[in-house]
Protein backbone atom coordinates (compact mmCIF):
# COMPACT_ATOMS: atom_id res chain seq x y z
CA UNK A 1 0.00 0.00 0.00
CA UNK A 2 1.32 3.46 -0.98
CA UNK A 3 2.27 5.60 2.00
CA UNK A 4 0.17 8.73 2.34
CA UNK A 5 2.13 11.97 2.52
CA UNK A 6 1.34 15.64 3.02
CA UNK A 7 3.29 18.25 1.09
CA UNK A 8 3.34 21.92 2.13
CA UNK A 9 3.38 24.30 -0.84
CA UNK A 10 4.53 27.92 -0.75
CA UNK A 11 1.91 29.37 -3.08
CA UNK A 12 3.47 32.83 -3.24
CA UNK A 13 7.04 32.03 -4.35
CA UNK A 14 8.49 32.43 -7.82
CA UNK A 15 7.73 34.65 -10.77
CA UNK A 16 4.28 33.18 -11.37
CA UNK A 17 3.35 32.47 -7.74
CA UNK A 18 -0.19 31.04 -7.32
CA UNK A 19 -0.78 31.05 -11.09
CA UNK A 20 1.62 28.10 -11.30
CA UNK A 21 1.30 26.59 -7.82
CA UNK A 22 -2.49 26.26 -7.53
CA UNK A 23 -3.08 24.50 -10.89
CA UNK A 24 -0.10 22.21 -10.21
CA UNK A 25 -1.54 21.37 -6.80
CA UNK A 26 -4.93 20.43 -8.23
CA UNK A 27 -3.34 18.26 -10.92
CA UNK A 28 -1.28 16.48 -8.26
CA UNK A 29 -4.37 15.75 -6.17
CA UNK A 30 -6.17 14.49 -9.26
CA UNK A 31 -3.37 12.07 -10.18
CA UNK A 32 -2.53 10.66 -6.75
CA UNK A 33 -5.18 10.11 -4.09
CA UNK A 34 -2.52 9.15 -1.52
CA UNK A 35 -1.20 12.73 -1.46
CA UNK A 36 -2.51 15.54 0.73
CA UNK A 37 -1.49 19.15 0.13
CA UNK A 38 -1.14 22.09 2.48
CA UNK A 39 -1.40 25.33 0.52
CA UNK A 40 0.17 28.37 2.20
CA UNK A 41 -0.57 31.79 0.76
CA UNK A 42 -2.24 35.16 1.10
CA UNK A 43 -5.93 35.22 2.08
CA UNK A 44 -6.99 36.34 -1.41
CA UNK A 45 -4.96 33.56 -3.03
CA UNK A 46 -6.47 30.94 -0.75
CA UNK A 47 -10.02 32.19 -1.42
CA UNK A 48 -9.44 31.83 -5.15
CA UNK A 49 -7.92 28.37 -4.68
CA UNK A 50 -10.88 27.23 -2.57
CA UNK A 51 -13.29 28.43 -5.25
CA UNK A 52 -11.32 26.63 -7.97
CA UNK A 53 -11.01 23.37 -6.01
CA UNK A 54 -14.57 23.34 -4.73
CA UNK A 55 -15.46 20.38 -2.50
CA UNK A 56 -13.88 17.80 -4.77
CA UNK A 57 -10.79 17.04 -2.70
CA UNK A 58 -12.29 17.34 0.78
CA UNK A 59 -9.72 17.37 3.57
CA UNK A 60 -6.94 16.33 1.17
CA UNK A 61 -6.41 20.03 0.43
CA UNK A 62 -5.83 22.31 3.42
CA UNK A 63 -5.21 26.05 3.54
CA UNK A 64 -2.99 28.15 5.81
CA UNK A 65 -3.00 31.92 5.58
CA UNK A 66 0.22 33.96 5.39
CA UNK A 67 0.40 37.74 5.71
CA UNK A 68 3.89 38.20 4.25
CA UNK A 69 5.80 37.18 1.12
CA UNK A 70 9.55 36.81 0.67
CA UNK A 71 10.57 38.84 -2.38
CA UNK A 72 12.76 37.19 -5.01
CA UNK A 73 15.50 39.81 -4.54
CA UNK A 74 15.28 39.99 -0.76
CA UNK A 75 18.46 39.41 1.23
CA UNK A 76 18.34 36.01 3.00
CA UNK A 77 19.25 37.52 6.38
CA UNK A 78 16.43 40.05 6.11
CA UNK A 79 13.93 37.37 5.10
CA UNK A 80 15.01 35.21 8.03
CA UNK A 81 14.82 38.01 10.57
CA UNK A 82 11.83 40.06 9.40
CA UNK A 83 9.53 37.77 7.40
CA UNK A 84 8.44 35.39 10.18
CA UNK A 85 4.85 35.35 8.84
CA UNK A 86 5.80 34.69 5.22
CA UNK A 87 4.31 31.85 3.19
CA UNK A 88 7.80 30.35 2.86
CA UNK A 89 8.45 30.39 6.62
CA UNK A 90 5.01 29.01 7.51
CA UNK A 91 5.36 26.15 4.99
CA UNK A 92 8.75 25.17 6.46
CA UNK A 93 7.40 25.41 10.01
CA UNK A 94 4.58 23.03 9.04
CA UNK A 95 7.28 20.54 8.09
CA UNK A 96 9.07 21.13 11.39
CA UNK A 97 5.88 20.47 13.40
CA UNK A 98 5.13 17.29 11.50
CA UNK A 99 2.03 18.71 9.80
CA UNK A 100 3.76 18.08 6.46
CA UNK A 101 6.26 15.51 5.19
CA UNK A 102 7.95 17.87 2.72
CA UNK A 103 7.94 21.48 1.57
CA UNK A 104 8.15 22.94 -1.95
CA UNK A 105 8.83 26.57 -2.87
CA UNK A 106 9.74 28.49 -6.02
CA UNK A 107 10.86 31.42 -3.92
CA UNK A 108 14.17 33.12 -3.21
CA UNK A 109 16.81 30.35 -3.04
CA UNK A 110 19.02 32.05 -0.46
CA UNK A 111 16.07 32.84 1.79
CA UNK A 112 14.71 29.31 1.48
CA UNK A 113 18.07 27.87 2.44
CA UNK A 114 18.53 30.27 5.36
CA UNK A 115 15.04 29.79 6.77
CA UNK A 116 15.06 26.02 6.30
CA UNK A 117 18.44 25.71 7.97
CA UNK A 118 17.30 27.90 10.89
CA UNK A 119 13.96 26.15 11.41
CA UNK A 120 14.80 22.53 10.60
CA UNK A 121 18.49 22.44 11.63
CA UNK A 122 21.13 20.24 10.05
CA UNK A 123 21.45 16.47 10.24
CA UNK A 124 24.19 15.25 12.59
CA UNK A 125 27.45 14.90 10.70
CA UNK A 126 26.45 17.33 7.95
CA UNK A 127 27.90 20.82 8.19
CA UNK A 128 26.62 22.37 4.97
CA UNK A 129 23.40 21.82 3.05
CA UNK A 130 23.85 21.14 -0.66
CA UNK A 131 21.58 21.63 -3.66
CA UNK A 132 21.11 18.63 -5.93
CA UNK A 133 19.09 18.34 -9.12
CA UNK A 134 18.55 15.91 -11.97
CA UNK A 135 20.25 16.67 -15.29
CA UNK A 136 19.08 14.99 -18.53
CA UNK A 137 21.59 12.47 -19.84
CA UNK A 138 21.81 9.82 -22.55
CA UNK A 139 20.83 7.09 -20.11
CA UNK A 140 18.08 9.06 -18.39
CA UNK A 141 19.23 11.40 -15.62
CA UNK A 142 22.40 12.31 -13.78
CA UNK A 143 22.21 13.93 -10.36
CA UNK A 144 24.59 16.80 -9.73
CA UNK A 145 25.56 18.64 -6.55
CA UNK A 146 26.35 21.14 -5.20
CA UNK A 147 24.60 23.58 -7.52
CA UNK A 148 25.30 26.82 -5.71
CA UNK A 149 24.81 26.58 -1.96
CA UNK A 150 28.54 26.41 -1.17
CA UNK A 151 31.07 28.41 -3.16
CA UNK A 152 34.14 27.19 -1.26
CA UNK A 153 34.43 23.62 -0.01
CA UNK A 154 37.02 21.34 1.53
CA UNK A 155 37.48 17.64 0.81
CA UNK A 156 35.27 16.55 3.72
CA UNK A 157 32.42 18.66 2.41
CA UNK A 158 32.70 17.03 -1.02
CA UNK A 159 32.60 13.61 0.65
CA UNK A 160 29.43 14.60 2.49
CA UNK A 161 27.89 15.82 -0.77
CA UNK A 162 28.70 12.47 -2.39
CA UNK A 163 27.06 10.54 0.45
CA UNK A 164 23.91 12.65 0.29
CA UNK A 165 23.76 12.57 -3.50
CA UNK A 166 24.04 8.79 -3.55
CA UNK A 167 20.90 8.48 -1.40
CA UNK A 168 18.88 10.75 -3.69
CA UNK A 169 20.07 9.05 -6.89
CA UNK A 170 19.35 5.56 -5.57
CA UNK A 171 15.86 6.57 -4.46
CA UNK A 172 14.91 8.58 -7.54
CA UNK A 173 16.44 6.16 -10.06
CA UNK A 174 15.46 3.06 -8.06
CA UNK A 175 18.97 1.59 -8.18
CA UNK A 176 21.05 -0.09 -5.50
CA UNK A 177 24.54 1.34 -5.94
CA UNK A 178 24.76 4.78 -7.47
CA UNK A 179 28.01 5.47 -9.36
CA UNK A 180 29.73 8.54 -7.92
CA UNK A 181 31.99 10.73 -10.05
CA UNK A 182 34.05 13.70 -8.84
CA UNK A 183 34.08 16.55 -11.37
CA UNK A 184 37.62 17.47 -12.36
CA UNK A 185 39.65 18.89 -15.25
CA UNK A 186 40.95 15.41 -16.11
CA UNK A 187 40.58 11.76 -15.14
CA UNK A 188 44.20 11.22 -14.10
CA UNK A 189 44.98 11.16 -10.36
CA UNK A 190 47.46 14.02 -10.72
CA UNK A 191 44.83 16.39 -12.19
CA UNK A 192 42.90 19.01 -10.26
CA UNK A 193 43.54 21.14 -7.22
CA UNK A 194 44.49 19.88 -3.77
CA UNK A 195 40.91 19.83 -2.47
CA UNK A 196 39.62 17.72 -5.35
CA UNK A 197 42.53 15.28 -5.14
CA UNK A 198 42.07 14.89 -1.39
CA UNK A 199 38.32 14.37 -1.86
CA UNK A 200 39.10 11.67 -4.42
CA UNK A 201 41.20 9.85 -1.84
CA UNK A 202 38.43 10.08 0.77
CA UNK A 203 35.86 8.77 -1.69
CA UNK A 204 38.17 5.89 -2.63
CA UNK A 205 38.32 4.90 1.04
CA UNK A 206 34.55 5.14 1.55
CA UNK A 207 31.95 2.42 0.95
CA UNK A 208 30.44 4.39 -1.93
CA UNK A 209 30.54 3.17 -5.51
CA UNK A 210 33.15 5.74 -6.52
CA UNK A 211 34.17 5.62 -10.20
CA UNK A 212 36.87 8.29 -10.00
CA UNK A 213 37.41 11.71 -11.54
CA UNK A 214 35.09 12.63 -14.41
CA UNK A 215 35.17 15.52 -16.84
CA UNK A 216 32.29 17.73 -17.89
CA UNK A 217 31.13 15.46 -20.69
CA UNK A 218 30.32 12.76 -18.13
CA UNK A 219 27.32 14.78 -16.95
CA UNK A 220 25.51 13.82 -20.14
CA UNK A 221 27.42 10.66 -21.05
CA UNK A 222 26.04 8.39 -18.36
CA UNK A 223 29.43 7.55 -16.83
CA UNK A 224 28.12 8.31 -13.34
CA UNK A 225 24.76 8.59 -11.60
CA UNK A 226 26.01 11.37 -9.30
CA UNK A 227 28.45 14.15 -10.20
CA UNK A 228 30.02 15.95 -7.22
CA UNK A 229 31.59 19.42 -7.23
CA UNK A 230 31.67 22.56 -5.13
CA UNK A 231 28.82 25.03 -5.55
CA UNK A 232 30.73 27.52 -7.69
CA UNK A 233 31.68 24.98 -10.35
CA UNK A 234 28.33 23.21 -10.14
CA UNK A 235 26.27 26.37 -10.59
CA UNK A 236 28.37 27.59 -13.52
CA UNK A 237 28.05 24.16 -15.15
CA UNK A 238 24.26 24.10 -14.61
CA UNK A 239 23.70 27.57 -16.08
CA UNK A 240 25.94 26.67 -19.02
CA UNK A 241 23.87 23.55 -19.68
CA UNK A 242 20.64 25.54 -19.57
CA UNK A 243 22.12 28.05 -21.98
CA UNK A 244 23.24 25.35 -24.41
CA UNK A 245 19.80 23.72 -24.33
CA UNK A 246 18.22 27.08 -25.14
CA UNK A 247 20.76 27.66 -27.92
CA UNK A 248 19.99 24.30 -29.54
CA UNK A 249 16.27 25.00 -29.43
CA UNK A 250 16.71 28.48 -30.94
CA UNK A 251 19.02 27.24 -33.72
CA UNK A 252 16.59 24.48 -34.69
CA UNK A 253 13.69 26.94 -34.90
CA UNK A 254 15.79 29.35 -36.92
CA UNK A 255 17.09 26.76 -39.38
CA UNK A 256 13.68 25.21 -40.01
CA UNK A 257 12.16 28.61 -40.81
CA UNK A 258 14.76 29.72 -43.37
CA UNK A 259 12.65 28.98 -46.44
CA UNK A 260 9.58 26.94 -47.55
CA UNK A 261 11.68 23.81 -48.15
CA UNK A 262 13.14 23.95 -44.65
CA UNK A 263 9.66 24.51 -43.23
CA UNK A 264 8.43 21.39 -45.02
CA UNK A 265 11.39 19.43 -43.69
CA UNK A 266 10.54 20.72 -40.23
CA UNK A 267 6.97 19.49 -40.54
CA UNK A 268 8.24 16.08 -41.63
CA UNK A 269 10.59 15.89 -38.63
CA UNK A 270 8.11 17.38 -36.16
CA UNK A 271 7.68 14.24 -34.03
CA UNK A 272 11.45 13.83 -33.68
CA UNK A 273 11.96 17.51 -32.89
CA UNK A 274 9.22 17.39 -30.27
CA UNK A 275 10.88 14.37 -28.68
CA UNK A 276 14.21 16.19 -28.52
CA UNK A 277 12.55 19.26 -27.08
CA UNK A 278 10.81 17.20 -24.40
CA UNK A 279 14.05 15.49 -23.39
CA UNK A 280 15.77 18.87 -23.00
CA UNK A 281 12.78 20.59 -21.38
CA UNK A 282 14.02 21.80 -17.98
CA UNK A 283 10.46 21.78 -16.66
CA UNK A 284 10.50 17.98 -16.74
CA UNK A 285 13.39 17.73 -14.27
CA UNK A 286 12.57 20.78 -12.16
CA UNK A 287 12.93 20.51 -8.41
CA UNK A 288 16.27 20.78 -6.61
CA UNK A 289 16.61 19.11 -3.21
CA UNK A 290 18.17 20.98 -0.29
CA UNK A 291 20.11 18.11 1.26
CA UNK A 292 21.52 17.84 4.76
CA UNK A 293 18.49 19.33 6.50
CA UNK A 294 16.22 17.63 9.03
CA UNK A 295 13.42 17.49 6.49
CA UNK A 296 12.62 17.31 2.78
CA UNK A 297 12.77 20.78 1.18
CA UNK A 298 12.50 21.15 -2.59
CA UNK A 299 13.46 24.33 -4.43
CA UNK A 300 11.49 24.80 -7.62
CA UNK A 301 12.88 27.08 -10.33
CA UNK A 302 11.86 30.70 -9.83
CA UNK A 303 10.33 30.82 -13.29
CA UNK A 304 8.43 27.55 -12.89
CA UNK A 305 5.09 27.21 -14.64
CA UNK A 306 2.38 24.67 -13.83
CA UNK A 307 4.22 21.69 -15.36
CA UNK A 308 7.55 22.60 -13.77
CA UNK A 309 6.05 23.07 -10.32
CA UNK A 310 4.15 19.80 -10.60
CA UNK A 311 7.47 18.06 -11.34
CA UNK A 312 8.99 19.61 -8.21
CA UNK A 313 6.04 18.38 -6.13
CA UNK A 314 6.53 14.86 -7.51
CA UNK A 315 10.17 15.00 -6.39
CA UNK A 316 9.03 16.00 -2.91
CA UNK A 317 6.54 13.13 -2.80
CA UNK A 318 9.18 10.54 -3.67
CA UNK A 319 11.73 11.89 -1.18
CA UNK A 320 9.13 12.09 1.57
CA UNK A 321 7.99 8.52 1.00
CA UNK A 322 11.57 7.25 0.85
CA UNK A 323 12.58 9.18 3.97
CA UNK A 324 15.65 10.73 2.35
CA UNK A 325 16.84 12.69 5.44
CA UNK A 326 16.68 9.55 7.59
CA UNK A 327 18.62 7.58 4.99
CA UNK A 328 21.27 10.29 4.78
CA UNK A 329 21.59 10.39 8.55
CA UNK A 330 22.13 6.64 8.71
CA UNK A 331 24.70 6.66 5.92
CA UNK A 332 26.64 9.52 7.51
CA UNK A 333 26.63 7.66 10.82
CA UNK A 334 27.74 4.41 9.18
CA UNK A 335 30.69 6.24 7.61
CA UNK A 336 31.70 7.63 10.99
CA UNK A 337 31.76 11.19 9.67
CA UNK A 338 31.86 14.07 12.12
CA UNK A 339 30.62 17.55 11.38
CA UNK A 340 33.32 19.76 9.86
CA UNK A 341 33.12 23.44 10.79
CA UNK A 342 34.18 26.02 8.24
Amino acid sequence: MTRKVTIALDAMGGDQGPKAVVPAALVTLEKDDSVNLLLVGSPDTLDEARAEAGEKYGNRLSFVSATEVVDMDEHPAEALRRKTKSSMRIAIEALKRGDADACVSSGNTGALMAIARHVLKMLPGVDRPAIVSAIPALSGYTFMLDLGANVGCNAQHLLQFALMGSVVAEDMLDIERARIGLLNIGQENIKGNEVVREAGELLSQSTLNYVGFVEGDAVFGGKADVIVSDGFVGNVALKTMEGVAGLISSILREEFSQNPLRQLQGLTARSTLNAVRNRLDSRRYNGASLLGLNGVVIKSHGGADKLAFETAVQTAIVEARKGVPVQIGRLIEDQGIECIRG
